[in-house]
């Protein structure tokens, strides 16, 4: 019994979890291109797969090519939010009232 049957479907995040990805946080510190002495931060949370980051690098390099603001430094930090162990499939209903 498979929830696909059922018109249920997980969500993206979760399927992506379960393939490995996890939690990235990451801080860019970028110069300002008007004023090249001042230190920018951009900080954001993506799911990517540690430790190659491969959504990681392509919003780099994305940057690197379109932004004018020359980058700085990079900081990550990662947390794999699922993992095979911590899951387990469960074949039955639950009904909530």
């Amino acid at each position: 019994m498979d929830g696909a049957s059922h018109g249920f479907r997980a969500s993206p995040d979760f399927i992506r979890q379960m393939e490995g990805y996890g939690l990235t946080t990451v801080e860019v510190h970028y110069f300002l291109p008007d004023h090249p002495r001042l230190l920018q931060l951009f900080a954001f949370q993506q799911y990517d797969e540690a430790p190659t980051f491969p959504v990681l690098k392509k919003f780099l390099d994305y940057w690197t090519r379109e932004i004018e603001g020359p980058l700085h430094s990079v900081r990550v930090a990662h947390k794999r939010l699922i993992g095979p162990q911590e899951w387990q499939a469960v074949d039955g209903v639950i009904s909530i009232h």
